[in-house]
């Protein structure tokens, strides 16, 4: 078996592991969702699929859903949606092998750190939110009554 951890450590590690993987969509969904229309002109340029739609989902998942991830609410199936997210935005936003040169690396850095921080959030959709999280709390109130 396994070396298990004592328990607040690692309630206070998923806790930091789901700030550190949140942050950065909270941080670009805020800019989004302060500028819609600068949103849907980028999603045009991407040649993302319907444009307008695509705008609404990126600043639903990027805000909402990642807010919810942050405070551990329905962390399992949130972190699972978010994670497919970014694989989408992955292949969309940064398909560096049809980029030319000068933008390759770059891109090619960002699709990567796409593919960890969804390595990340599928992990914590199968560990659950820890003991920090509204989810742990509603499944103690659930059990106690």
């Amino acid at each position: 078996m396994g070396h298990r951890y004592p328990p607040a450590f690692e309630n206070v590690s998923v806790l930091l592991a789901r700030v550190l993987l949140t942050l950065l969509f909270i941080l670009v969904g805020w800019g989004k969702l302060m500028d819609p229309q600068g949103t849907i002109e980028t999603m045009q340029r991407l040649g993302a699929p319907v444009p307008t739609v695509s705008a609404i989902i990126a600043i639903i998942m990027e805000v909402p859903v990642a807010l919810a991830i942050l405070l551990g609410y329905m962390t399992r199936p949130l972190a699972l949606l978010l994670a497919l997210y970014t694989l989408g935005t992955a292949f969309i936003g940064h398909a560096y092998w049809l980029m030319p040169d000068a933008q390759q690396y770059g891109n090619m850095l960002h699709f990567y750190k796409n593919l960890g921080i969804a390595g990340g959030l599928l992990l914590l959709a199968k560990t659950g939110p820890g003991g920090y999280a509204l989810d742990h709390w509603q499944d103690k109130r659930k059990t106690a009554t």
